[in-house]
Protein backbone atom coordinates (compact mmCIF):
# COMPACT_ATOMS: atom_id res chain seq x y z
CA UNK A 1 0.00 0.00 0.00
CA UNK A 2 1.36 3.42 -0.96
CA UNK A 3 2.06 6.06 1.68
CA UNK A 4 0.57 9.59 1.61
CA UNK A 5 3.68 11.06 -0.06
CA UNK A 6 3.48 8.52 -2.89
CA UNK A 7 -0.24 9.22 -3.41
CA UNK A 8 0.35 12.99 -3.59
CA UNK A 9 3.15 12.43 -6.09
CA UNK A 10 0.93 10.19 -8.21
CA UNK A 11 -1.86 12.79 -8.18
CA UNK A 12 0.59 15.54 -9.20
CA UNK A 13 1.90 13.35 -12.05
CA UNK A 14 -1.62 12.57 -13.24
CA UNK A 15 -2.50 16.28 -13.09
CA UNK A 16 0.65 17.19 -15.05
CA UNK A 17 -0.18 14.52 -17.65
CA UNK A 18 -3.68 15.93 -17.94
CA UNK A 19 -2.33 19.46 -18.46
CA UNK A 20 0.10 18.23 -21.12
CA UNK A 21 -2.61 16.20 -22.86
CA UNK A 22 -5.27 18.88 -22.82
CA UNK A 23 -3.17 22.05 -22.66
CA UNK A 24 -4.96 23.76 -19.79
CA UNK A 25 -5.99 23.65 -16.18
CA UNK A 26 -9.29 21.80 -15.68
CA UNK A 27 -12.16 24.21 -16.23
CA UNK A 28 -13.71 23.44 -12.85
CA UNK A 29 -10.47 24.48 -11.11
CA UNK A 30 -10.51 27.96 -12.61
CA UNK A 31 -12.09 31.01 -11.08
CA UNK A 32 -14.42 31.42 -14.04
CA UNK A 33 -16.06 34.55 -12.65
CA UNK A 34 -12.79 36.41 -13.22
CA UNK A 35 -13.19 35.62 -16.94
CA UNK A 36 -16.53 37.43 -17.11
CA UNK A 37 -15.11 40.72 -18.35
CA UNK A 38 -16.23 43.11 -21.11
CA UNK A 39 -16.40 41.23 -24.38
CA UNK A 40 -17.06 37.87 -22.72
CA UNK A 41 -20.02 35.68 -23.60
CA UNK A 42 -21.80 33.46 -21.08
CA UNK A 43 -24.01 30.66 -22.36
CA UNK A 44 -26.58 29.81 -19.68
CA UNK A 45 -28.76 26.76 -19.61
CA UNK A 46 -32.25 27.86 -18.54
CA UNK A 47 -33.07 27.57 -14.85
CA UNK A 48 -34.79 24.53 -13.31
CA UNK A 49 -37.74 23.25 -15.35
CA UNK A 50 -38.86 19.79 -14.25
CA UNK A 51 -38.70 16.99 -16.80
CA UNK A 52 -36.76 16.60 -20.02
CA UNK A 53 -37.44 17.66 -23.59
CA UNK A 54 -40.91 18.98 -24.29
CA UNK A 55 -44.34 17.36 -24.11
CA UNK A 56 -45.76 15.91 -27.32
CA UNK A 57 -47.63 18.58 -29.25
CA UNK A 58 -45.97 21.53 -27.54
CA UNK A 59 -46.35 24.88 -29.27
CA UNK A 60 -43.67 27.54 -29.25
CA UNK A 61 -46.18 30.36 -28.79
CA UNK A 62 -48.11 28.66 -25.95
CA UNK A 63 -46.30 28.35 -22.62
CA UNK A 64 -49.07 26.12 -21.25
CA UNK A 65 -47.91 23.39 -23.66
CA UNK A 66 -44.22 23.54 -22.63
CA UNK A 67 -42.01 22.61 -19.71
CA UNK A 68 -41.74 25.74 -17.61
CA UNK A 69 -39.68 26.97 -14.69
CA UNK A 70 -40.58 25.62 -11.29
CA UNK A 71 -40.72 27.83 -8.19
CA UNK A 72 -37.11 26.78 -7.54
CA UNK A 73 -36.26 27.61 -11.16
CA UNK A 74 -37.64 31.13 -10.84
CA UNK A 75 -35.60 31.63 -7.65
CA UNK A 76 -32.53 30.26 -9.45
CA UNK A 77 -33.04 32.70 -12.34
CA UNK A 78 -33.20 35.60 -9.88
CA UNK A 79 -29.93 34.39 -8.29
CA UNK A 80 -28.26 34.48 -11.72
CA UNK A 81 -28.98 38.18 -12.09
CA UNK A 82 -28.05 38.89 -8.47
CA UNK A 83 -24.67 37.17 -8.93
CA UNK A 84 -23.80 39.51 -11.80
CA UNK A 85 -24.99 42.58 -9.86
CA UNK A 86 -23.06 41.57 -6.73
CA UNK A 87 -19.87 41.35 -8.78
CA UNK A 88 -20.52 44.62 -10.62
CA UNK A 89 -20.58 42.87 -13.99
CA UNK A 90 -22.38 44.90 -16.65
CA UNK A 91 -24.54 42.71 -18.87
CA UNK A 92 -25.39 44.75 -21.95
CA UNK A 93 -26.84 42.11 -24.27
CA UNK A 94 -29.13 39.19 -23.46
CA UNK A 95 -30.17 36.73 -26.15
CA UNK A 96 -32.65 33.96 -25.52
CA UNK A 97 -34.19 31.06 -27.34
CA UNK A 98 -37.91 31.42 -27.97
CA UNK A 99 -38.89 28.73 -25.45
CA UNK A 100 -40.84 30.02 -22.45
CA UNK A 101 -38.37 28.62 -19.89
CA UNK A 102 -35.43 30.43 -21.49
CA UNK A 103 -37.35 33.67 -21.89
CA UNK A 104 -38.48 33.60 -18.27
CA UNK A 105 -34.95 32.83 -17.05
CA UNK A 106 -33.59 35.78 -19.05
CA UNK A 107 -36.38 38.13 -17.95
CA UNK A 108 -35.99 37.31 -14.26
CA UNK A 109 -32.20 37.49 -14.31
CA UNK A 110 -31.83 40.51 -16.59
CA UNK A 111 -35.13 42.45 -16.75
CA UNK A 112 -35.95 44.33 -19.96
CA UNK A 113 -32.77 43.20 -21.74
CA UNK A 114 -33.90 40.05 -23.59
CA UNK A 115 -33.90 39.71 -27.36
CA UNK A 116 -35.13 36.44 -28.85
CA UNK A 117 -32.71 34.64 -31.14
CA UNK A 118 -34.22 31.62 -32.92
CA UNK A 119 -30.76 30.17 -33.59
CA UNK A 120 -30.61 29.30 -29.89
CA UNK A 121 -33.91 27.38 -29.94
CA UNK A 122 -33.67 23.78 -28.79
CA UNK A 123 -33.04 21.07 -31.37
CA UNK A 124 -33.28 18.32 -28.73
CA UNK A 125 -36.28 16.71 -30.47
CA UNK A 126 -34.93 17.54 -33.96
CA UNK A 127 -31.26 16.42 -33.89
CA UNK A 128 -30.98 16.68 -37.68
CA UNK A 129 -31.05 20.47 -37.22
CA UNK A 130 -28.00 20.49 -34.93
CA UNK A 131 -25.10 20.83 -37.42
CA UNK A 132 -26.49 23.73 -39.47
CA UNK A 133 -28.05 25.51 -36.50
CA UNK A 134 -24.87 25.24 -34.43
CA UNK A 135 -22.76 26.66 -37.29
CA UNK A 136 -25.20 29.55 -37.72
CA UNK A 137 -25.30 30.20 -33.93
CA UNK A 138 -21.49 30.26 -33.86
CA UNK A 139 -21.47 32.75 -36.74
CA UNK A 140 -23.97 34.94 -34.88
CA UNK A 141 -21.90 34.81 -31.68
CA UNK A 142 -18.74 35.66 -33.63
CA UNK A 143 -20.44 38.71 -35.15
CA UNK A 144 -21.33 40.25 -31.77
CA UNK A 145 -19.35 43.41 -31.08
CA UNK A 146 -21.19 44.88 -28.13
CA UNK A 147 -19.75 46.44 -25.03
CA UNK A 148 -20.00 44.77 -21.65
CA UNK A 149 -20.90 41.11 -21.31
CA UNK A 150 -23.34 39.15 -23.43
CA UNK A 151 -25.48 36.42 -21.89
CA UNK A 152 -27.24 33.82 -24.01
CA UNK A 153 -29.98 31.78 -22.31
CA UNK A 154 -30.50 28.56 -24.21
CA UNK A 155 -30.69 24.78 -23.78
CA UNK A 156 -28.29 22.02 -22.76
CA UNK A 157 -28.19 20.50 -26.26
CA UNK A 158 -27.23 23.84 -27.82
CA UNK A 159 -24.50 24.60 -25.28
CA UNK A 160 -23.06 21.10 -25.56
CA UNK A 161 -22.99 21.31 -29.36
CA UNK A 162 -21.11 24.62 -29.19
CA UNK A 163 -18.71 23.86 -26.33
CA UNK A 164 -18.67 20.15 -25.48
CA UNK A 165 -19.80 21.07 -21.94
CA UNK A 166 -22.96 19.52 -20.47
CA UNK A 167 -24.25 22.25 -18.13
CA UNK A 168 -26.67 21.82 -15.27
CA UNK A 169 -29.85 23.87 -15.13
CA UNK A 170 -28.97 27.48 -14.33
CA UNK A 171 -25.26 26.95 -15.01
CA UNK A 172 -23.27 29.25 -17.27
CA UNK A 173 -20.38 28.42 -19.58
CA UNK A 174 -18.02 31.38 -20.08
CA UNK A 175 -16.54 31.51 -23.56
CA UNK A 176 -14.18 33.71 -25.54
CA UNK A 177 -14.39 34.04 -29.29
CA UNK A 178 -11.77 35.00 -31.85
CA UNK A 179 -13.68 34.90 -35.07
CA UNK A 180 -15.26 31.45 -35.13
CA UNK A 181 -12.69 30.00 -32.70
CA UNK A 182 -14.50 29.35 -29.44
CA UNK A 183 -12.63 28.72 -26.20
CA UNK A 184 -14.28 27.63 -22.95
CA UNK A 185 -12.94 29.75 -20.09
CA UNK A 186 -14.92 28.14 -17.29
CA UNK A 187 -18.27 27.35 -15.74
CA UNK A 188 -20.24 29.52 -13.33
CA UNK A 189 -23.08 28.63 -11.01
CA UNK A 190 -24.59 31.61 -9.23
Amino acid sequence: MADAHTWRRMVRCLFAAWVVAFGAVPVSAMDAWSSVTPGAVVLFRHALAPGGGDPAGFQLNDCATQRNLSVDGRAQALRIGEAFQRRGIEVTTVWSSQWCRTRETADLAFPAKRTDQALFNSFFNRPEREPAQTRAALDLLASWRGSGVMVVVTHQANITALTGVVPNSGEGVVIALRGRDLKVLGRITP
